[in-house]
């Protein structure tokens, strides 16, 4: 074969090969690119119409934890006619009960972490609760002792709640 015919098919593969290449490297970085940026595009509307449902989440898990505060509670709930600590002690847990099943689907929008301290933050105020009716005589007497602890430490709610609010300050 003669060289100057393989010179010349080299000297016109060369340097397309080359052009080839560097247009694919080039491209192939204009695609990535768009495609991050579509994909930013996208989460940033996303962002845009979930946080509003995310903050009401977090706002409908503040009510609760207000509401299931043990001195709000036992304000809120009172012990009915019978004086009866275990109808009150149960009656308690029901309404804490009730309140948690009723948003339990707000889990879906908060971290896991908000979740995990909402739900501790429920167990310790039933916890609470049961501690309580175990040195009580009387609904009543179980009302004082609930609000007596308190006195000494904070509710569980409250440490929940800071959680959430701080949170909530860093979606900001």
């Amino acid at each position: 074969m003669d060289y100057t015919k393989l010179i010349d098919i080299a000297a016109y593969t060369i340097p397309s090969l080359v052009t080839g290449g560097v247009a694919y490297y080039f491209f192939d970085g204009f695609v990535k690119n768009e495609k991050s940026r579509r994909r930013f595009l996208l989460h940033k509307d996303a962002q845009k119409n979930v946080l509003p449902i995310r903050l009401q989440a977090y706002e409908r898990m503040t009510l609760f934890l207000e509401r299931i505060s043990p001195a709000k509670l036992v304000i809120r709930v009172a012990p009915g006619s019978s004086n009866d600590k275990n109808d009150y002690e149960n009656l308690l847990i029901y309404h804490i009960d009730q309140e948690f099943e009723h948003n339990l689907t707000q889990q879906v929008y908060l971290s896991d972490e908000a979740w995990g301290a909402i739900s501790t933050a429920k167990n310790t105020t039933i916890q609470m609760i049961r501690k309580a009716a175990m040195k009580a005589e009387n609904a009543d007497k179980l009302r004082e002792i609930l609000l007596s602890e308190l006195l000494d430490r904070e509710a569980p709610s409250t440490i929940a709640l800071a959680y959430i609010k701080n949170e909530v300050s860093e979606l900001f």
